[in-house]
């Protein structure tokens, strides 16, 4: 599944590589930006609301719904920050709605399949405050964490995406500040919380960690949270029934 994104991504890695030739990228976006790293740190248990309008294992979700109303919607709803899929072939994302969404004043993770320097330098010209780094999609820890340093230099957080044991190994030797642990079977696409009950025995102090896919009911979260999870990342359950805030405020009124 990995390589097939990775497949996916190369026309933009393409087309990044002949503007940094040209001279043509655009600059770094000059300013502060949210601290994501910060809202996942505040008291209680943090939503990371995302705004999802397709995936390879459900369709189309949600193309009706515009981003800037959706993120209005989550921060009214009560989200600490908002995850914005930008892959454009399987997610039907777009790098521009992270510009789109930024009026709710919550801080965004562009969620993608980044694997090459020039994206990174091509995020930190958007507002995101925070970028996914999916350790597996890494030949070794070296070149995860040349990617993770380059972000550091920005000003952005890195978020990096584990889904297994050896996953986590390359997240703690590069020393992730915050680790996302994601449930889901890339082979099956399947969910199984087991995951990151597994995993969790193994958070450290310091580290700030996520709990990402197969969040769909109020118990997921209280049973995130009494794991010793920071934060949620919650996509694919909001957004299916049309109304992204409604589906929020239900899913967080019991934590």
């Amino acid at each position: 599944m990995l390589d097939k994104f990775r497949i996916a991504k190369q026309p933009e890695v393409d087309l990044l590589t002949r503007m940094a030739d040209a001279g043509t990228l655009p600059p770094p976006l000059e300013g502060p930006r949210p601290s994501f790293l910060d809202a996942l740190t505040a008291p209680g248990l943090t939503v990371i609301a995302e705004y999802k309008r397709a995936s390879p294992s459900k369709g189309d979700i949600a193309l009706n719904l515009e981003p800037e109303d959706v993120a209005r919607a989550y921060a009214e709803a009560g989200a600490g920050a908002i995850s914005v899929l930008t892959e454009t072939e399987y997610f039907k994302g777009d790098i521009a709605f992270l510009e789109r969404m930024t009026a709710a004043g919550l801080p965004l993770l562009r969620k993608d399949f980044l694997v090459h320097p020039l994206q990174v330098r091509q995020t930190a010209a958007t507002p995101a405050s925070a970028l996914l780094l999916i350790a597996r999609m890494f030949p070794d820890a070296a070149a995860l964490a040349a990617m993770k340093e380059q972000a550091d230099a920005y000003g952005l957080d890195s978020v990096v995406e584990v889904f297994d044991e050896n996953d986590l190994d390359m997240a703690k030797e590069i020393n992730s500040t915050i680790i996302q642990v994601n449930n889901r079977d890339l082979d099956r696409l399947t969910t199984d919380l087991a995951i990151s009950e597994r995993l969790a025995s193994r958070k450290d102090s310091g580290e700030t960690w996520i709990s990402a896919s197969g969040m769909e009911a109020p118990e997921h979260l209280a049973r995130m949270r009494s794991l010793g999870f920071d934060a949620v990342l919650v996509g694919t359950s909001l957004m299916r029934g049309g109304d992204p805030g409604r589906a929020l405020a239900t899913l967080t009124s019991e934590v």
